[in-house]
């Protein structure tokens, strides 16, 4: 109760911020479908700086790391911005509600082809699978509410929903580019007495992606036991009435 109650705190701390920027989208007439849509090429944009700096930029090279955390926290912006505008600008439809869940994981989708292609082209090889399997988590938490809600039951709770996952990503992607200017990208940590490093500039990068494999798939988990217990419920109230 706690953590939703952080988390509903927050997003309307943030609402706050962007309401006025929201009203200038209003009146200039974009739709939030529009808005959508926009922060969808914002997130093919993110995919292409991974893959140039896979084809550009070499191992040591954390730059483009960085500049895509910055696009993904920019993108996922409009993730906030789209249902603020049908909300202000009363706008909402059951379509609009549709595209934006669709849209959304597209968007992730993409970024995450950039993220694995980045790493498996400079030889991050663990590191991608871990990757592949944040993503496995990211659309698993998604689908598993989907589903439930199609069953008649919510199922929203757990860490590392969307936007916890675009800022994580976002933010420890500039932090890994701008460490990388001070101590190096090919700095690496090792323990005395262990022969491989447990510790190097990228790491700033992949060990949340680590986090997010564990965490989204819990999530996943743990949506699927609260659609359970609910749906058990229902069928019960349902029993009890016939």
């Amino acid at each position: 109760m706690e953590q939703t109650s952080l988390r509903t705190n927050l997003q309307y701390g943030i609402y706050k911020i962007i309401d006025p920027f929201v009203k200038v989208l209003i009146k200039i007439g974009l739709t939030p479908n529009a808005i959508t849509t926009i922060g969808f090429m914002l997130n093919v944009g993110v995919a292409v700086i991974f893959i140039v700096g896979a084809e550009e930029g070499n191992r040591g090279d954390l730059r483009y790391v960085g500049w895509a955390g910055g696009a993904i926290l920019f993108a996922g912006l409009f993730d906030m911005l789209d249902g603020q505008v049908a909300r202000l600008g009363n706008m909402k439809s059951t379509f609009g509600a549709l595209y934006d869940s669709v849209v959304d994981r597209y968007s992730e989708l993409i970024m995450f082809l950039g993220i694995c292609y980045y790493l498996v082209a400079h030889h991050y090889f663990l590191s991608s699978l871990i990757a592949f399997i944040a993503l496995i988590g990211s659309m698993m938490v998604s689908y598993v509410r989907a589903r439930a809600e199609g069953l008649g039951v919510d199922s929203k709770g757990g860490l590392m929903q969307r936007p916890e996952r675009v800022v994580t990503l976002g933010l420890f992607a500039i932090l890994c580019g701008v460490t990388s200017l001070y101590i190096g990208g090919d700095y690496k940590l090792y323990i005395p007495g262990i022969k491989f490093h447990v510790f190097e500039t990228m790491s700033i990068f992949t060990y949340p992606i680590l986090a997010l494999a564990i965490l989204t798939n819990l999530t996943a988990f743990r949506r699927l036991m609260d659609a359970k217990k609910a749906l058990e419920q229902k069928e019960t109230t349902n029993t009890k009435i016939d």
